[in-house]
């Protein structure tokens, strides 16, 4: 019988530990070839010694699979470039990419450095963009030569980047904005055969062991439901040719549950014909508040 993915060439940043790991080794058991991307720092982007690549490429291998490692840094230009460069010079080709890189540094707002700002956002949401560009500038050239790619792009959002969460200003930042950057990818995109969609899981990582072991359960005898491999039948699937079709969407994804997120729509509405008063557009604003579905709430709150 054949794999979901047998014969495609696959791409996973951040794909060390945790979800990503998960990830590269479930595309692996699929028939995929994988291009495992870590830079091996620590949870808070600082250097670190290891290369846990190496590792998860010779667990692939172990296992009767191909892959290869890639160092680079995936948030500049010529890291993004050579991870592309790595698949295609490697395996011929490229035809999905997993971006899952990412790494914390919380603080109340009132105490967030600069600093730790435009960290976080250059690895979640550069880190998305950069990779994203020039595998779509791959594919484009592919589709002008006549060979239009069945392109596969999954992002990695978050719940934080959908409700927000306390301490966790710029992480939900960045992943809002990767949720945005799905949707105009997927509508710019599709032209070059390329699907985009995005997921944001809910696992127990070096991310997020910390939140779990203060408020989950222990996992119940034969399912551990944080675990991350739980996520990645999903992101082998939309990675894969049998996801036609699917495309500018997000996915929750946690133990054995999946939600399609159907994100901000339009809800009560008023029209003047005229403008209004301040008075008057506040006292608008109050009746359709009073009409609307109440927001989610913001994790940690």
């Amino acid at each position: 019988m054949s794999a979901l993915c047998d014969g495609r060439i696959v791409v996973v940043t951040g794909a060390g530990r945790g979800l990503g790991r998960a990830h590269a080794l479930a595309f692996a058991a699929e028939g995929a070839r994988v291009v495992v991307n870590d830079l091996g720092v620590g949870l808070d982007g600082a250097p670190d010694a290891r290369n846990p690549a190496e590792s998860v490429v010779a667990e692939i291998r172990a296992a009767g699979g191909e892959a290869v490692a890639h160092g680079g840094d995936i948030a500049t230009a010529e890291g993004a470039a050579s991870l592309v460069r790595t698949a295609v010079e490697t395996y011929g080709r490229l035809d999905t990419l997993v971006s899952n890189a990412g790494f914390l540094r919380d603080r109340m707002l009132v105490n967030l450095d600069e600093d730790d700002w435009d960290a976080v956002i250059r690895v979640h949401l550069k880190g998305h963009f950069l990779p994203l560009k020039h595998a779509a500038a791959h594919w484009r050239a592919e589709t002008k030569a006549g060979r239009t790619p069945v392109a596969r792009i999954v992002h990695t959002s978050s719940g934080a980047g959908l409700l927000g969460s306390v301490g966790q200003g710029n992480y939900s930042a960045a992943k809002a904005g990767i949720v945005g950057l799905t949707l105009v990818a997927a509508a710019e995109l599709a032209r070059y055969g390329i699907q985009v969609n995005a997921v944001a899981p809910a696992a127990r990582t070096r991310m997020t062991e910390r939140t779990f072991a203060e408020t989950m359960a222990a996992p119940a005898a034969g399912f551990d439901a944080m675990a991350p491999e739980n996520v990645s039948p999903l992101v082998v699937w939309l990675g894969s040719a049998a996801s036609t079709g699917v495309t500018g969407r997000v996915f929750e994804a946690e133990g054995g549950r999946i939600t399609v997120m159907e994100g901000w729509h339009p809800g009560p509405t008023a029209d003047k014909g005229a403008r209004r008063t301040p008075a008057e557009a506040g006292e608008t604003a109050r009746e359709l508040l009073a009409a609307a579905e109440p927001p989610g709430a913001v994790y940690g709150a």
